[in-house]
């Protein structure tokens, strides 16, 4: 079983179901015939920066994060669009994310991305190829990195 697969399946479940503990979250994991240890589930959910929301019922559920939460569609579309337009590479340090451009095409992606008005995000600077945006956690950080590499062309 790969991780990805695995990982995949944990969204799926967490997306579309309601699950309150690792325990749950194992037991899905097998009805699905993917056999995993509460150990291994615990590290995905960091990995994948579930996060734990309030149910209608007062309880507590894992749910995936949303990097695009508030972000209107208008302005996701937006934001994708930029990216298939202008963005060449993205790459990431500690607190932020680098994305390349070619020249004179960072300042509509950072305008896309300030727009969408990204959780995580604190700021973003562009220059005449490159735009860096300042992340608020790591998590944040592997979230937008993962999103943005899946929109680029």
């Amino acid at each position: 079983m790969s991780r990805r697969r695995r990982e995949q399946a944990i969204l799926e479940i967490t997306g579309n179901g309601v699950v309150h503990t690792q325990s749950e979250l194992v037991e899905a994991l097998r009805d699905r015939g993917i056999e995993v240890t509460q150990s291994t589930v615990s590290r995905d959910i960091k990995r994948l920066g579930l996060v734990k929301v309030p149910t209608a019922e007062g309880e507590y559920r894992y749910a995936p994060p949303e990097i695009m939460s508030d972000t209107s569609p208008a302005a996701e579309e937006d934001l994708r669009e930029a990216f298939e337009e202008f963005v060449t590479e993205v790459d990431t340090g500690t607190a932020i994310v680098a994305i390349s451009t070619p020249p004179g095409s960072a300042n509509p992606v950072a305008v896309a991305i300030d727009d969408a008005e990204l959780s995580g995000v604190v700021a973003t600077l562009a220059g005449d190829d490159t735009v860096f945006i300042l992340v608020r956690e790591e998590r944040d950080r592997e979230r937008l990195l993962q999103q943005f590499r899946e929109w680029l062309p």
